[in-house]
């Protein structure tokens, strides 16, 4: 049985993907902390909204973690391969900053303005975020 080469590592490593897969893990973190103040939230019952912020504060120290681990394999003290566990969770923070960028073309929200910054730069991010979102999901046997 051959073992599956995961193409996606070559994307993130020497194609610069890194850049926005970390630029997502930090706007994740940052929503995360922020999610009090989303506007999706504030209409849901405060039960609702307790346990989302206590699940949400769980996930901070987990976006570090992974945000080191990157850093370690760019820096080649751990290899590229590592981080394929990682995948899912790379899904979640460019699926996320995706999501909030539309949400502040669509919905002009202050929240989600403030939340992602500059909106002439960042709705460019859409095209790599769709690129990076493909290609680090992909193998090869």
């Amino acid at each position: 049985m051959s073992k599956k080469n995961w193409i996606g590592g070559i994307f993130l490593k020497d194609e610069g993907g890194y850049e926005i897969i970390l630029k997502s893990l930090n706007h994740y973190k940052k929503r995360l902390k922020t999610i009090g103040n989303s506007p999706e939230l504030k209409d849901s019952t405060a039960m609702f909204a307790s346990v989302l912020q206590q699940e949400a504060m769980k996930t901070v120290p987990k976006i570090d973690e992974i945000i080191k681990n990157i850093r370690d394999c760019l820096s080649e003290s751990e290899p590229i391969d590592a981080l394929i566990k990682d995948i899912s969770f790379f899904q979640k923070a460019l699926a996320c900053y995706e999501s909030d960028i539309k949400k502040a073309q669509d919905t002009g929200y202050e929240y989600f303005m403030k939340l992602g910054g500059d909106l002439s730069v960042v709705k460019d991010d859409i095209n790599i975020i769709k690129l990076a979102q493909e290609k680090i999901n992909y193998f090869t046997d």
